[in-house]
Order: structure tokens, then C-alpha cells, then sequence
């Protein structure tokens, strides 16, 4: 770090024309990289959605797109037989107004099954393919627009008068329509707006827009990285939502790292570029550490072959890199030139004290924690273990009818399904695309246990260029481990030229593939963590308890995630929003990934601190009280800030956005609190002396000096150099 600090100190000059240059060039870079970032969800290999892809490419809807399924109750002493020619007129009127949309019911195939036990209620799906507002098929559950309206006003005039149409279907039931996407700009504000605030308590003077103005620059630097990743590979448009939020939360965490132990350099004396160099030794070690923990956080996302995932890892990767980088480079020179003047308001012997010391108020609280750290570390060891626990019990799949809305047209249109006799599983129908003739996939389908019915009608809508298009409805819902093993079971029963799509079905082989490999991949992200926190700290116990407590704190959150979107506790209070019963298939590998790096950036600044006052000091309890003493407030105040864009992103509409941005607010929280301010200093003291632990051997092995675990004197202490004032 000394060399770094040195190098950019003795260029003041041309550092800071590069960063004007970049900054520019940044601004420029941002509006042509958004224009080029993808907006499809491809996943590539995966049998489903290659299926998919062909249905939507031949046909124009289907595939992953469910189906609307418009409910028809005819009035009493009416019957779906005898009214066969008005509900044809009904769905072929859903037909003309939704011209991309294939209509299928009890008109087209006279199907016994797509009628009720009572005579007078039946249904038909709609695939509408393009949706009315112009949208293309797909999009996740609560996503997509809601044509309810459209395909009751086309259906009404064409049936007996009393009779009722309610249109249902996952995503007519689900508790959330996009209303517009997510507002990219307003959520990135409410950060910018939270980082101000808070770094004005911390600063109390003008030095708290010096974290924000690294940000910023890191952020638009990151974008002539993903510009120039444009011209080479797709870049999912996720990156424009994390990136410039994850940015705001990593590069103020590590300028607020370095700013306040420089400000701790200044109160013991040093001035000009000795203190900037002394805050780089003691601090730029941590945030470039820190760095690498992110980025090995991430590599989980970046190696998996779903494109948009790999984009959320490359873009996070990134902006951590950058942020690093403009960290360690610019941050200095900004101190170096303007630091004692934003400084100013606090000018004074007052401000100098309390500079020269350890936060009051947090090394009480450390002090707290080592006098009761075994019932502490039980207490919230215990709590979080729960968690975990509950967190083993998480649904990756689809929601299923019961979890979603509980009034309203659509769920009145599944109520008479149920009153009426037809399974709930007819709401989640899924294709299957055949090449050739359709006639031996169709008898080996209606074979299946737990198909309900299969639909293939003879005409264009349903076979074109040497293809067919044949419709499932099983028994079960897609998402109950029922209806995953009907999915199984007609995969494994329909010939070579019939491929297995739909909703479902793509939602299976994601996890397939994903969370196949995922403990291979965590182990070796372990291991370059290990390696990478022993060289940090020289130690070989705190690198393991860092990663033993970070997956912990991971299992918690994943368990929070259980209680709040599967079982419902607080979701309709705290978010305005009645829960899924389950949780999206990629929420906890994407929580995962992210926390995992920004919890562990937490960790390093807490340990490098205390290795680094356990080496003046020999003592462990000081090294826990003064360490936490030194970085509680901080840690506390890149966490609110990172709580607070989060929280304001879980407020999108979007439910898929709303799930995973919930998650890594709550993973933020837990970490903050509940791991770094009461577990990690309790099991730092309760280990003692072999905290510090580094045998020769492994010394040799990581190329650092080696660190006996030497017996502990709790009576040393370091003298505190009187400021200067």
C-alpha cells in the first residue's frame, strides 16, 4: 500500500487529469452501454427452454408464457354441450382481439375433461403470445399484463345472458402487476439521498461528499467496462438496476474506511501525505482485501452458464474492481489536496480527542460482549441456527394457486374450477413441441399418471412447418412436488421428436443446473477465501470462523426469506403485499453471491483492525474491544446505507425484484447486527490466543511471517499518542 500511496502522491497532477478524463469519458460511455445492454432471459442447454424458445419462435406464444384460463359458468339449466356454438363465437372473439393468441376449449375439441361435474362450467386457455400492450411472451409471475379485462369484454356479448366469465391463471392470481418496471433513477436518489445523511452524521462536515464523489466516478468508470464487454459478449440489463446501487453501498464503504483512519492519523499528529500514507498502510490493505472478497463472492454467478445471471456477476465484479481501484488511487490525492479544508468545521483540540480514540459508545458495547460472550455467542448462535434450519426448508418452485390472491375475479374463477371438479393443475397447462406427426407423443402423454388431459387440435394455430404444438393440463399444479413428477413422468414417456416446455418445466432444469454443481462451486470459493483471509491476517482459525459465520449468516437469511415470502410472517405489513408460498429459483444463489462478498467485506474491516491492535497490544480482549471500538460505527453506516437502497428497491412492483432486493436488505440487517456487532467479537474472545495462530509451515505455504499463538497478557496496552493540536 505504501507504494501505491506513494506513486499516486507523487503524480497528484496527471491523477487528477486521468480522472477528469475518465469521469468524462464515464458520462459519454453510460447512455451508449445502456442502449446495448439485452433485456432476454435466455438460458441456453436447458432442454425446457430451448423447447420454448421453438414454440414461440413457430407459433408466436406458449412455451414459458402461461395461459390465461378464462372460467365460463352458464346459468342454471344451461349446458356446455348445448351451448357449444355460443362458446365457440366467445372464444373465437378472445381470438380476434388478441390476434397473436392461441384459444383452445370445450368448442374446438369437445373434450370432456375441460367440462365440469355440474354441465355448466367449463374453460379454455389463452396463450396470448404478444400481449396487448406490445409486450413479448415470458416475463416473471406478476410481470406480465393482465389481459382479464380484454378477454371478458370480447367473451360476454357472445353468452346467454346470467352467464359469468372470471379469468384465472398464476399470473392473474399473482399479488403483483408490473406497473412499469423499476425506477432505476428513483431507487438510486433514495440511496444517494440515505449515503448524504448519513455520512453527514458520521463527518459533520463537508469530508462526507468525499465517499460520495468516489462512488459516482466509480460507477460511471464501471460503465466503460461494461460499454467495452458490450462489443464482445451479451450484457443482461440487470446491470443497470445492481450496479449503480451496489456501487453507491461498495466504493462509500471503502472511502469511508480510509477517510475516517486517515482523520485518525491527523487527530496523532501526521499531516499532508504522512497521513494519507499511514491511512493507506493501516486501511488500504483491508478495502483491497475486501475487494477480493466481493469479486470471489461473485465468481458464483459469473461461471454459471445463465446469461443473465453471469451479467449480474460480471456487472458486480466490476463495479467492485473499479471501486478499489478509484479507492486507492484518487481517494488519496483528493485527501492529500482538499482533506484538511472539507475538514475544517471540525477543526479544534475537541475534534482531535475524540479522533485519537475509540467510539465511546461501541467499545462499551465490545466491552459488553467480551464480559458476556459465552451467552452471547449461545444466544445469537442459537437464533441464527434457527434460522438456517428454517432455511432448509425453502420452495425454489413455481407458487402454487393457494399461496397467491384469495379474492377477486380470478380467484373466483378458481374457486368454481375446484367447485366444479376440474383440478387446479388445468390453470398451469404446459406444451409440448413435436416435430412430425403429434399422434404417438398425444397416446403416450394421455398414458401418464396424473395428466389430466391433452389437447392437439387439427388446424394452424396448432401446426405449422412440419411441427405440432400439443398442450398438457395435469392434474396437479407445477409447482407441488406432484406436478414436478407428472413434468418427469412426460418427459421420460413421449418419443425423440417431442420436447418437454412450459413454465414449469424450465423452472425445473434452472434448478437443475444451478444448484447441481453449487457445492462443488461454494467449496472452492471456501478455499480461495481461506487462502486468501490467511495471507490478510495471518491466522489459520479466523479465516475459518469468517467463512463458518458468513455461511451462517447466509442459511439465516435464507431463512428469513422462508418466514417472510413462503409462510407470510409480516409480509403484508412490512411490504403492502400478500406472499408467494414460495421463492424464486434464482433468489438465494443471487442473495448468496452478493452477501457473501459484502458480509465478508464487513469482516475484514472489523479483524484487519483487531489483528492490527492485537499485534501492539498482545491481548485479545483489547484487540476485540478496541477493533470494534474503531469500526463499529462504520461498519453500522455503510450497512444503513447499502439497508436503505435495498429497502427502497424491495418498494418496485416487480415481485421478482421485490423477493430478491427483500433478501439482501434482510441479509444486511442480520450481518450488521446480529453477526458483526454481537457473534464475531464474541468468538474472537472466546478463542483467545489462537485467534492469531499461524504455524511456521503455513507461514512458508502463504508467504507471510508466522504468527505464534503466543500466551495472552490482558494487562499490555497501547499508549495512545497525545494529538497535537
Amino acid at each position: 500500500m505504501e507504494r501505491i500511496s506513494a506513486f499516486v502522491l507523487g503524480r497528484k497532477g496527471l491523477v487528477i487529469l486521468l480522472t477528469a478524463v475518465a469521469f468524462l469519458v464515464g458520462m459519454g460511455a453510460t447512455p451508449l452501454a445502456i442502449q446495448r445492454l439485452s433485456e432476454e432471459y435466455a438460458h441456453p442447454g436447458m432442454p425446457a427452454f430451448d423447447a420454448n424458445q421453438e414454440i414461440v419462435k413457430v407459433y408466436g406464444n406458449g412455451g414459458y408464457q402461461r395461459p390465461f384460463v378464462p372460467v365460463v359458468r352458464l346459468p342454471e339449466g344451461q349446458s356446455v354441450t348445448a351451448q357449444k356454438e355460443s362458446l365457440g363465437r366467445a372464444f373465437a372473439a378472445v381470438a380476434a382481439v388478441l390476434p397473436k393468441a392461441r384459444v383452445v376449449s370445450y368448442a374446438d375439441t369437445a373434450d370432456p375433461k375441460l367440462v365440469g361435474s355440474d354441465g355448466r362450467t367449463t374453460l379454455g386457455l389463452v396463450f396470448p403470445g404478444t400481449y396487448s400492450d406490445g409486450s413479448p411472451p415470458g416475463g416473471g409471475l406478476g410481470e406480465t399484463p393482465d389481459e382479464s379485462p380484454v378477454i371478458v369484454k370480447a367473451m360476454t356479448p357472445h353468452l346467454p345472458p346470467g352467464s359469468t366469465v372470471h379469468v384465472t391463471g398464476l399470473d392473474a392470481l399473482a399479488p403483483s402487476v408490473d406497473a412499469g418496471g423499476v425506477d432505476v433513477p428513483t431507487k438510486i436518489g433514495i440511496g444517494v439521498l440515505a449515503a448524504v445523511v448519513v455520512l453527514l452524521l458520521v463527518f459533520r462536515s463537508a469530508l462526507a461528499f468525499v465517499p460520495l464523489l468516489i462512488s459516482v466516478l466509480a460507477i460511471f468508470c464501471s460503465f466503460i467496462v461494461i460499454l467495452l464487454l458490450t462489443l464482445v459478449m451479451t450484457v443482461h440489463d440487470v446491470a443497470l438496476t445492481t450496479m449503480p446501487l451496489l456501487g453507491l453501498g461498495i466504493a462509500v464503504d471503502y472511502s469511508l474506511l480510509i477517510v475516517a483512519r486517515w482523520r485518525e492519523e491527523q487527530a496523532l499528529g501526521h499531516r499532508g501525505d504522512e497521513a494519507v500514507h499511514r491511512a493507506m498502510a493501516g486501511a488500504g490493505r483491508a478495502v483491497l482485501f475486501s475487494g477480493l472478497a466481493v469479486a470471489i463472492g461473485l465468481v458464483t454467478m459469473v461461471v454459471l452458464p445463465v446469461p443473465f445471471l453471469r451479467s449480474l456477476g460480471i456487472a458486480g465484479m466490476i463495479i467492485a474492481a473499479v471501486s478499489v481501484a478509484v479507492t486507492l488511487t484518487v481517494l488519496p490525492v483528493v485527501l492529500a489536496r482538499t482533506g484538511q479544508r472539507l475538514d475544517r468545521r471540525r477543526a479544534g483540540g475537541a475534534r482531535f480527542a475524540r479522533e485519537a480514540r475509540a467510539g465511546r459508545a461501541w467499545s462499551a458495547w465490545a466491552r459488553g460482549v467480551v464480559r458476556l460472550r459465552w451467552p452471547a455467542a449461545l444466544l445469537t448462535g442459537g437464533l441464527l441456527v434457527a434460522l438456517a434450519v428454517t432455511g432448509t426448508r425453502v420452495d425454489l418452485g413455481l407458487p402454487e394457486s393457494g399461496s397467491l390472491r384469495t379474492s377477486g375475479s380470478a380467484y373466483e374463477g378458481l374457486t368454481e374450477l375446484k367447485e366444479a371438479g376440474i383440478p387446479s393443475g388445468s390453470i398451469v397447462a404446459f406444451d409440448v413441441f413435436v416435430t412430425g406427426d403429434p399422434a404417438p407423443a398425444v397416446e403416450a402423454i394421455r398414458g401418464v399418471e396424473g395428466v389430466s388431459t391433452v389437447l392437439a387440435p387439427d388446424h394452424a394455430a396448432w401446426r405449422r412447418s412440419g411441427t405440432a404444438v400439443v398442450t398438457v393440463l395435469p392434474v396437479a399444479e407445477g409447482g407441488s412436488a406432484a406436478g414436478e413428477a407428472t413434468i418427469s413422468a412426460v418427459r421420460a414417456a413421449v418419443p425423440a421428436n417431442a420436447r418437454v416446455g412450459g413454465n414449469a418445466a424450465q423452472s425445473m432444469d434452472f434448478r437443475s443446473q444451478t444448484y447441481g454443481a453449487f457445492p462443488w462451486m461454494l467449496a472452492m470459493i471456501a478455499l480461495v477465501t481461506f487462502v486468501m483471509l490467511a495471507r490478510a491476517f495471518r491466522s489459520l482459525l479466523l479465516p475459518l470462523k469468517a467463512i463458518a459465520l458468513n455461511l451462517l449468516s447466509l442459511g439465516a437469511v435464507i431463512g428469513a426469506m422462508v418466514l417472510l415470502w413462503q409462510y407470510g410472517w409480516g409480509t403484508k405489513e412490512l411490504l403492502d403485499i400478500h406472499p408467494t408460498g414460495s421463492i424464486g429459483e434464482f433468489v438465494p444463489l443471487t442473495i448468496f453471491a452478493f452477501l457473501y462478498g459484502l458480509s465478508m467485506d464487513y469482516e475484514v474491516f472489523i479483524l484487519a483492525r483487531m489483528r492490527e491492535e492485537y499485534d501492539r497490544s498482545g491481548s485479545t480482549a483489547h484487540a476485540v474491544i478496541e477493533g470494534v471500538g474503531r469500526t463499529g460505527r462504520l461498519v453500522t453506516s455503510a450497512a444503513l446505507i447499502l439497508f436503505i437502497s435495498f429497502a427502497a428497491l424491495a418498494m418496485t412492483p416487480e415481485l421478482d425484484v421485490k423477493v430478491f432486493a427483500s433478501g439482501l436488505a434482510l441479509g444486511i440487517a442480520l450481518d450488521a447486527t446480529l453477526i458483526r456487532a454481537i457473534l464475531v467479537p464474541a468468538v474472537v474472545a472466546m478463542m483467545g490466543r489462537w485467534n492469531w495462530w499461524l504455524p511456521g509451515w503455513a507461514a512458508r505455504l502463504l508467504r507471510v511471517e508466522p504468527s505464534p499463538a503466543r500466551p495472552e497478557d490482558e494487562h499490555v496496552r497501547p499508549a495512545v499518542p497525545e494529538p497535537v493540536h
